[in-house]
């Protein structure tokens, strides 16, 4: 049987095309391909021209994994243009079935498919198999999901919690939640502004704008042209965060600093809603790649600073998911449970 699936982000689709054998949970992967979002109208030509490439395979079922909210097999993106709906899917794609999930579900069941070498323990923590597990992902948005144990395995849940109140903690984040009320016009400051590839960005330009740091020309062209639209190409979050890891500019290392530290600010905050002692698992496409500065003590210590329940959270196991497909794993695990 083949399977079609994908991890759908406002940045970038994954498509995979997997061979599963009749009652077995293994898989081959038969093509991958991964396509930049915004070039496409909506999903349908992507999955048409992907399968063009598999010498038009037909699959028997699909799921893919959307980052926005699935209400009734039907979804608007929240950081991309389309509208999804599994009927009209299964319709024009001429698929069996098509399910849709929360990418953060996905990434829930992916987690129950990884292995050691796919992830980084920030952690040890004290284990156990009757607790809830937590995921967080900032990308370019910030998911959060979570999982609760069942008899013989896990029940995964999506949460929009990247969408609660962005929450201060010293002079420096309250002027930067002022600064995005202002610039912004709004009062709600979701923990998305700062928590994710934008937020890297919101906080920048917030420094730069306040004088807390000086410009420097090489890194303020390149951000300036992606203010102006002037090239598109840029990745305005990854060139800063590079800077930062290359310690090659100071207003780019006290970008990250901030943005690590309310990273982990918020990681705290989902441990006390769910007290994950089944671990919680930071997913997204940003953690991995800023490796070196997730493994600085300020991300621990802001995960860890919670006046009087502080102490719960020692006990958290903390992983780091360096697998980047662990949502396209997870797809695979929904859709075998599919047939």
């Amino acid at each position: 049987m083949l399977i079609l699936v994908g991890d759908i982000g406002g940045t970038k689709t994954i498509l995979r095309l997997v061979s599963v054998e009749k009652n077995n949970k293994s898989f081959d992967t038969i093509t991958e391909s991964t396509y930049v979002s915004n070039h496409f109208p909506d999903l349908v030509p992507m999955v048409q021209k992907f399968l063009a490439t598999a010498n038009n395979k037909k699959p028997t079922i699909a799921c893919f994994a959307i980052a926005g909210p699935v209400v009734n097999n039907s979804s608007n993106l929240t950081n991309l243009n389309w509208t999804l709906n599994s009927e009209g899917l299964e319709r024009e794609l001429e698929i069996e079935k098509v399910s849709l999930i929360n990418d953060f579900a996905a990434n829930s069941y992916g987690v129950l498919g990884l292995q050691k070498k796919d992830l980084y323990t920030l952690q040890i923590g004290e284990f156990n198999s009757n607790s809830p597990i937590a995921i967080i992902g900032a990308g370019t948005g910030l998911g959060e999901g979570f999982l609760i144990p069942r008899k013989e395995d896990y029940q995964p849940f999506p949460s929009e919690g990247g969408h609660t109140d962005f929450a201060p903690r010293n002079q420096i984040e309250i002027d930067l939640l002022q600064y995005l009320q202002t610039k912004l016009n709004q009062e709600h400051i979701s923990v998305e502004r700062v928590v994710s590839g934008q937020g890297i960005v919101n906080i920048y330009q917030y420094l730069r704008d306040s004088n807390f740091e000086r410009e420097s020309s090489a890194i303020g062209d390149k951000i300036r042209s992606w203010e102006q639209q002037q090239n598109k190409t840029i990745d305005a979050a990854a060139i800063i965060s590079q800077a930062a890891l290359n310690r090659s500019d100071p207003l780019c290392i006290k970008t990250m600093e901030i943005f690590v530290e309310a990273y982990g600010a918020e990681t705290g905050n989902l441990a006390l809603n769910f007290l994950p002692y089944g671990g919680i698992y930071i997913a997204g496409g940003i953690a991995a790649k800023i490796l070196p500065l997730m493994k600085e003590e300020r991300f621990l210590l802001a995960f860890k600073e919670k006046g009087r329940m502080s102490p719960l959270l020692d006990k958290i196991p903390l992983h780091i998911i360096l697998n980047p497909q662990v949502g396209l794993i997870g797809s695979i695990l929904h859709a075998l449970q599919l047939k």
